[in-house]
């Protein structure tokens, strides 16, 4: 680690958590049991902290003391297909497109061979679930309703009711399906 651009490096740490987490500095300095001007000074990289307003700035942020010296990271992370979480249901394949579970939504990618159907599972009441067609034919049974997908067709529905997801074409049919969950009562 270069001790000449520590400084720098520490205040742009602090400065971009902060703003990452849409805060104020005064409502971090608050948080951090620091007067505001000493975290003014640590997001201009002025200040030579002692290791005791470190400590209470890196809990503040909710961070590691390393996180605030740390060389930036890059801020895209890959995520290999094979890392990502795959359910198989019946003879359908359902992969979730999102690493980190998003409170209240879910999202997935469902790969349906030819003739094949899935049954899904109902959510919470007033929970809305939309299913994109991308590629071959989806059809969606809904409260006794039968709608077909054909690519680039979306459907929205409640998913609190029992729903079917079938391809009736002669090959491999994706969608995607984005559920928005009603917390429970």
């Amino acid at each position: 680690m270069d001790d000449e651009d520590l400084p720098s490096r520490l205040a742009r740490n602090i400065r971009t958590l902060r703003e990452t987490r849409g805060a104020t500095q005064a409502q971090l300095s608050k948080l951090a049991g620091v007067p505001r001007a000493t975290w003014a000074n640590l997001e201009s990289g002025t200040s030579n902290p002692t290791l005791s307003v470190l400590h209470r700035v890196a809990s503040a942020l909710q961070v590691s003391l390393e996180e605030l010296v740390a060389k930036p990271r890059a801020s895209a992370r890959h995520y290999p297909r094979d890392s990502l979480t795959t359910r198989v249901r019946g003879a359908g394949l359902l992969r979730k497109l999102l690493p980190d579970p998003l409170p209240g939504m879910e999202f997935d990618r469902v790969e349906l061979a030819a003739g094949v159907r899935i049954t899904g599972v109902p959510h919470t009441p007033g929970t809305r679930e939309y299913l994109a067609c991308e590629s071959g034919e989806l059809a969606l049974v809904a409260s006794g309703e039968r709608f077909l997908l054909k690519p680039g067709d979306v459907v929205v529905f409640r998913g609190d009711q029992k729903h079917s997801y079938e391809n009736p074409g002669t090959r491999t049919a994706v969608g995607y399906s984005v559920v928005l969950l009603t917390p429970p009562l």
